[in-house]
């Protein structure tokens, strides 16, 4: 993530056979940031979105300041970028890992016409976050009711029954996961047969790379994020038993309109923030798009 602040239970899974298990420990810097210092207030993020925002779809951003309606939009456009990789979406289930405050899962609700959208994130304090963001919906008239919800759980424990979504997406979290075969093999078990898989962040680009980025940036270093490197994750997708797996490169719509936004906010607390389009330009990561089909 971008920007940090100052350093300062669920079910188990009906799929597994040892029966209710709460999420494995955070990390302490996980805690932290998701916890009391709420990265959503941080000046980066705007709208209460947490991702680095999806800016090719703004029109004529180029010579002229960007507003902080620009940053929510690039957040909300990236949320559509992937459930735009959706076929026919309208009616079925979907599946948000690394949910955050919900706000992602109230417009695949609104704009994609899902049946029903589970959002989970392993931060009890995301938890309670998103059910208070999206109390509209959650106790809303007859016909919405009970077509969202929010689960405490980690990605590589998901608390849902085998075979329970059509549609399982996360945006911008997968950084933090430290057992991506454990989310994989999760994803391939709660996917019914047919269904689709779409996932978003930035990773390394090579091994090499993986290994430069703590260097240069300090939440790779700190515990927060993991430099995962984009082919061993498309590797980790295959190996769990997803099919079809593609990798697409988006860091073309993100780094540089991002940092020149940045580059407008008064006395950043964190200036290595800028360093990702540095990273970027210097071929040591990229942010990607990653698909697969289930069954």
């Amino acid at each position: 993530m971008a920007q940090q602040p100052p350093p300062a239970g669920a079910a188990g899974p009906a799929g597994h056979p040892d029966g209710p298990e709460p999420p494995p420990e955070l990390p302490e810097r996980v805690v932290k940031i998701y916890g009391e210092h709420d990265l959503s207030t941080v000046p980066a993020f705007a709208g209460g979105f947490i991702n680095f925002g999806y800016w090719a779809g703004l029109a004529d951003i180029d010579g002229r300041p960007l507003t902080e309606a620009d940053r929510v939009r690039s957040e909300e456009d990236l949320y559509r970028l992937v459930l735009g990789t959706f076929e026919r979406p309208e009616g079925r289930t979907a599946l948000e890992v690394g949910c955050g405050r919900g706000l992602g899962c109230a417009l695949a609700l609104r704009e994609f016409a899902l049946g029903s959208v589970i959002g989970l994130d392993a931060h009890p304090d995301q938890i309670t976050r998103a059910r208070e963001a999206n109390a509209a919906l959650l106790g809303g008239p007859a016909g919405r009711a009970g077509r969202l919800d929010f689960v405490l759980g980690a990605a590589e424990r998901i608390p849902l029954p085998d075979d329970c979504v059509d549609l399982l997406y996360s945006v911008e979290a997968a950084q933090h996961f430290r057992d991506l075969a454990g989310f994989a093999r999760e994803a391939a078990r709660v996917l019914r047969a047919g269904g689709r898989l779409a996932v978003t962040t930035f990773f390394a680009r090579s091994r090499e790379a993986a290994r430069v980025l703590p260097e240069l940036l300090p939440p790779y270093a700190d515990g927060l994020d993991v430099p995962h490197v984009v082919d061993e994750v498309a590797a980790t997708l295959v190996a769990a038993g997803l099919r079809d797996v593609r990798v697409r490169p988006i860091g073309d719509g993100v780094w540089e309109p991002y940092d020149r936004y940045l580059a407008q906010q008064p006395e950043p607390r964190d200036r290595w923030a800028r360093r990702y389009l540095t990273a970027y330009e210097t071929g040591l990561l990229d942010y990607y798009v990653l698909t697969a089909g289930a069954g």
